[in-house]
């Protein structure tokens, strides 16, 4: 069971790329971006845009506790593995959602946003959950030469969140993608998704 937090017909998209046998895949739509993913309220990156408000934990709560067993019990299955995955702020929210709950034995964070402000102290000062069994990061090779300097250093913070990973002994797959942020979402996340499906199998 993967949870992703993307629209349906992006979800359709990525389900039609999945390989048999594919997981079941349940997109979480309708989330306030700034808001809801973003784990604390930190400013903002462009000139005109908005902050970040920090309702990540609220989120979660909704997600976990109420999202997550409305879905299962609909479809009928206690899943044998459940995975959270997301694409940039998405892909934040999924790795700091991962060290928050015991709920989710697999992330992917594709193209995260893992330049936030201090989630890299986060993830330093905190430490996964026994569940968390397997993880995927990726990136685009151009993501770095961003010019807004705090969203540049992704690379750099991506690199670091692989090795923490790494140090607590989860297996991490890490792949760099050609091209910028904005190339190949679908296909990035696909490549996410069966990376860690085939870790199931």
């Amino acid at each position: 069971m993967v949870y992703i937090v993307m629209g349906q017909e992006d979800a359709q998209t990525v389900w039609a790329m999945l390989e048999e046998p594919k997981p079941a895949l349940a997109a979480v739509s309708g989330v306030d971006w700034n808001r809801d993913l973003s784990p604390w309220s930190a400013p903002r990156v462009f000139r005109g845009g908005e902050g970040f408000a920090g309702g990540g934990s609220a989120f979660l709560s909704v997600l976990t506790g109420r999202i997550l067993p409305l879905v299962e019990a609909q479809l009928d299955v206690v899943p044998a593995s459940r995975a959270i995955a997301g694409y940039s702020l998405a892909g934040l929210f999924s790795l700091w959602a991962a060290f928050q709950t015991d709920v989710f034995d697999r992330v992917a964070s594709i193209s995260g946003s893992l330049w936030f402000d201090g989630f890299l102290n986060y993830m330093k000062s905190a430490a996964p959950p026994k569940e968390l069994r397997q993880a995927y990061l990726s990136l685009g090779n151009r993501e770095k030469g961003a010019r807004n300097q705090r969203m540049a250093a992704v690379e750099d913070c991506t690199r670091q969140a692989v090795e923490l990973l790494r140090g607590w002994d989860i297996p991490v797959d890490f792949e760099m993608n050609e091209g910028g942020h904005f190339q190949d979402e679908p296909g990035r996340i696909a490549r996410g998704i069966g990376k860690l499906m085939k870790a199931v199998q």
